[in-house]
């Protein structure tokens, strides 16, 4: 089942006596038990209906021991088991999968992990349960799902800010909505979020970061793109040597496949290099600054500097030194 239609029947009151949630991203696998563990039973309900227990520290026994309990003074029970993924034997909830009692909700929380669908359990999972697999998003994905989070609380956001926000913060949706419900406290509803409200309240530069770096690059501004590295230089821990590397592999990547991309129509240049459209006249004035030829010869250094930032072949050279010289490169 999927997670809108999940929360649609919560909300609906439709539950189920079984919820397996699985998967790499751990933010829709606690929006769906918080909003059980907040809104299924009242606050005089849960003292006696609510149990939350971690697989760590319980066994299978103790769980179909509770989830057999019948509830006191309301129409459910709520069990949850936190951290399944630590629990030992968990196939031997078998038994309870397959005739659970209907007046409790038993939320199994599986985190960072699924279970192999080739076996008997992830079958009977399937079969008995509602079974979600909560899987990680790639960055165009990410983005997306920033977009619609910010437009149901009543905000927009500019592509530029979208960016800084995916570059920095990453893909893990809990960080994100975190930082992001931090920025809404701070910013009137039905504002456009831009880089200014980024770097005041999630406090990303938005001078000093690798999208500007790649756009300086980009368009071979030496002055800017010096300014950037020398603040990279100086503060190492904010600015990893191997994620901007990494980002710089990938940006370059994108201007190579540029060249050879025949519709060069913005929304299929768009679609082709995984871009927001806002951004393909760059990647277009990129192209025009750096031909095959150099931007092979740009690949081949970035990863001799990839190799000398793990330590192969260099054992003096610092982090903002290896930047310093492969942007010299890149550049002249």
């Amino acid at each position: 089942m999927q997670f809108e239609q999940i929360i649609t029947d919560l909300k609906n009151k439709v539950y189920h006596p079984i919820y397996f949630l699985m998967g790499e991203e751990p933010y829709f696998i606690d929006e769906i038990s918080d909003y059980i563990s907040y809104n299924v039973l009242d606050e005089t309900e849960k003292e006696f209906n609510q149990t939350v227990l971690y697989g760590r520290d319980t066994d299978v026994l103790t769980i179909i021991s509770e989830a057999k309990r019948f509830p006191m003074m309301a129409n459910h029970q709520v069990v949850i088991i936190k951290e399944a993924q630590n629990l030992n034997n968990i196939e031997q909830l078998e038994p309870y999968f397959e005739n659970p009692l209907s007046s409790t909700i038993l939320v199994i929380c599986y985190k960072y992990k699924t279970l192999d669908k080739r076996k008997k359990f992830a079958k009977i999972a399937a079969k008995y349960a509602v079974l979600f697999e909560s899987k990680a998003m790639y960055e165009d994905k990410v983005q997306a799902w920033v977009s619609r989070h910010l437009k149901l609380a009543g905000y927009s956001i500019n592509p530029k800010a979208l960016v800084l926000i995916t570059e920095y913060l990453g893909t893990g949706l809990g960080k994100i909505a975190n930082e992001l419900d931090k920025l809404m406290v701070n910013v009137p509803t039905g504002t456009e979020i831009n880089a200014g409200h980024i770097e005041a309240n999630i406090g990303i530069s938005k001078e000093f970061n690798r999208f500007e770096l790649q756009k300086a690059i980009g368009v071979r501004n030496i002055l800017k793109a010096n300014q950037i590295i020398n603040h990279f230089a100086a503060t190492p821990k904010n600015h990893p040597l191997v994620v901007t590397i990494s980002s710089l592999f990938i940006y370059f990547s994108k201007i190579l496949s540029y060249h050879y991309i025949k519709d060069r129509s913005r929304n299929n240049v768009a679609s082709v290099l995984k871009v927001n459209p806002y951004f393909v006249g760059d990647y277009e004035m990129a192209a025009g600054n750096y031909n095959v030829r150099k931007l092979e010869t740009v690949i081949s250094d970035i990863r001799e500097s990839d190799l000398q930032s793990k330590g192969i072949g260099n054992t003096t050279t610092s982090e903002g030194e290896i930047l310093k010289e492969l942007v010299f490169r890149i550049m002249h």
